[in-house]
């Protein structure tokens, strides 16, 4: 769920990624946009031991995101860590080229588009989704989606899920960066909520078993329902291709669990809006990173209506 590395490219042209290197040397290394003086600084000496790191070694939880109004949005830990489900593999049939996973957690997506002989690369801001990512065979890089990558401009397919359109708080941002990663006319997979949702809303990550553990730092998130992000895809250079969902076992909720799935097609002649000023874009990439856990977050818990959080007690 979903920071720098050295140099600005790792892979060339139609070429393979290179081994990535799983250490986040700080905002001055080469690679990295530019630091605004005005961006807060983050502290990155910390994201070994986050509640979302621990959980992602032991691949269980429970893990929430508590909203800053005390609600609590459970986690599927066991479900990223485990192979791709019905749902997913939905989504990974309608791939096209090479795919980029963002906020590619544990790395359940991009190990099975690697087995099928895909190339794949998975992005993440946190080392121990980068780590789990290489161990079950995918090819990952400890990035955020605003910093440089590789081949920017020729992935045929992006993949936004398991509620990675909430990275950073502000999902016209992120739809408008995805269209400066894919070609045209590239395509772009987006997880959305079962319910009719745009918000805005400040999370942190806290483990829900015993011990105490801390919490994580707060950070902006985003949920989105379809009809949202319909409109924000047409703001920023894509239009809709393709709606589904598909509902899992009946064991995760009451009448199965319900996933929504959008594929947006980037725009062959439309122009891409033109890109925020470092400052901003920079304030995006420190909120991504303000906790590993936005990266990788589910918009619902196996046991929580579609749209509904349960009540912290």
């Amino acid at each position: 769920m979903r920071r720098g590395h050295r140099g600005r490219r790792r892979a060339g042209r139609g070429g393979r990624a290179r081994r990535p290197v799983r250490r986040h040397p700080g905002p001055a290394a080469a690679g990295r946009r530019p630091m605004s003086a005005a961006a807060p600084a983050t502290t990155t000496a910390s994201w070994g031991a986050d509640p979302y790191a621990e959980a992602l070694r032991s691949g269980r939880g429970p893990l929430f995101l508590r909203r800053s109004d005390g609600w609590l949005l459970p986690l599927e830990v066991e479900r990223w860590c485990a192979g791709p489900d019905a749902a997913d593999r939905s989504a990974l049939r309608r791939c096209e080229g090479a795919v980029l996973d963002i906020g590619c957690g544990p790395g359940r997506l991009v190990a099975a588009l690697a087995a099928q002989g895909r190339r794949a690369l998975g992005i993440d801001v946190s080392p121990a989704a980068v780590a789990r990512t290489a161990a079950a065979g995918g090819t990952a890089l400890h990035r955020s989606v605003f910093d440089s990558l590789p081949d920017e401009g020729r992935w045929g397919t992006a993949l936004l899920l398991d509620g990675n359109i909430g990275i950073g708080g502000d999902p016209r941002a992120l739809l408008a960066r995805s269209a400066e990663l894919v070609g045209r006319p590239g395509l772009l997979l987006v997880e959305t909520t079962p319910a009719d949702l745009d918000e805005r809303v400040q999370v942190r990550v806290e483990h829900g078993g015993p011990g105490g553990r801390p919490p994580g730092e707060p950070f902006p998130w985003a949920r989105v329902g379809t009809p949202a992000l319909l409109r924000h895809a047409a703001a920023t250079g894509w239009t809709a291709a393709e709606q589904w969902s598909v509902t899992g076992p009946p064991d995760q909720s009451p009448g199965g669990a319900e996933r929504c799935f959008v594929a947006l097609r980037r725009r062959r002649t439309a122009p891409v809006p033109a890109r925020r000023d470092a400052a901003v874009r920079h304030d995006n990439a420190t909120a991504e990173s303000a906790n590993s856990a936005a990266v990788s977050s589910s918009q619902r818990g196996r046991n929580t209506p579609a749209g509904r959080p349960v009540t912290a007690s």
